[in-house]
């Protein structure tokens, strides 16, 4: 068999690495990812589901420096299969072709991504899988052709639990109204009632401070199973997107961020800046007093208070 057909059956990792430009790339990849869809342009295809394979490659710049283990810097596997999903539930599609299409241009919109190839077999039709693959590079994608809306995104319900709202008995139903919201909840909070040790350094100081808030929010998680503690961007769009409720964990966020708070001594202003990184409509304040000049709408609510 000649290379040119052995590369065509080939896995698209082959192919892409058969057809690597000049430079390093990383590679990460989805292999056989099977959904049941109902696509196809037959009356026979209408009405029902087939089991439909995804392989994707996307090439992507390698990272400068070290990764330091961070989530944060890289492409996450979860961006190639929500990308998938996002497709799969815009409209319901006659050709595998414009399914391909659209997913590598929804890859393409992040910003790590340089190419990527896009093979999708059904597996129902035939004796055999039939199907396409297609590979895009960004500059081949017209800019502007596919935005990331609004509604693509999570559009989260921030609330801020004080020390006494953590040990209420409403916290229970508190957690089924924010759960039946239709909004996935971030949960803040505040220092333990516990002092945290002082150094009386700036630096080290606001480190242990936010290490603090770390450790009350998982006093929070252990109040109710329901209740997850991320510490990443990229935990938080993975647990919204799947309906989880977070309990927001400060330190990598805030000391990652440009202009973030030099003082987390104020809690309730530290929730309300994490607030308005998300452009948050609003945060809900249970049991603590209100900030000034927060940059986003605040609504207190006594403890006492069960409904939302």
């Amino acid at each position: 068999m000649s290379t040119e057909t052995r590369l065509a059956f080939a896995h698209p990792i082959e192919r892409a690495q058969a057809t690597a430009p000049r430079g390093p790339l990383d590679r990460i990849s989805l292999r056989d990812h099977v959904v049941e869809v109902e696509i196809g342009a037959f009356q026979a295809e209408r009405g029902t589901t087939q089991r439909v394979a995804f392989n994707v490659v996307v090439e992507v710049q390698p990272l400068t420096g070290p990764i330091d283990d961070d989530v944060d810097r890289i492409l996450s596997y979860d961006k190639v299969t929500e990308a998938i999903q996002h497709e799969l539930a815009a409209e319901r599609l006659n050709l595998l072709e414009t399914l391909a299409e659209r997913i590598a241009e929804r890859i393409l919109l992040e910003p790590q991504a340089v190419r990527v190839f896009v093979r999708i077999e059904k597996l129902d039709r035939g004796p055999g899988a039939l199907g396409v693959e297609i590979v895009r590079a960004r500059d081949q994608v017209a800019h502007g052709a596919l935005q990331p809306a609004d509604d693509d995104r999570p559009h989260p319900r921030l609330v801020f639990l004080s020390n006494a709202a953590i040990a209420s008995d409403n916290l229970s139903g508190w957690l089924d109204q924010l759960g039946a919201g239709g909004r996935p909840p971030i949960l803040c909070v505040g220092a333990p009632s516990v002092p945290a040790p002082q150094t009386h350094h700036r630096m080290t100081q606001r480190r242990i401070d936010l290490l603090a808030i770390e450790q009350n929010a998982w006093v929070l998680a252990a109040r109710d199973p329901r209740c997850v503690v991320v510490a990443t961007r990229t935990e938080l769009d993975w647990a919204m997107r799947h309906g989880q409720i977070c309990v927001w964990a400060p330190s990598k966020i805030v000391l990652d961020a440009v202009d973030g708070p030099s003082d987390p001594h104020d809690p309730v202003a530290l929730a309300a800046w994490f607030a308005t990184t998300f452009a948050a409509e609003e945060l809900l304040v249970i049991g603590a007093a209100l900030p000034a000049d927060t940059g986003v709408t605040l609504r207190a609510l006594p403890v006492t208070e069960a409904r939302l």
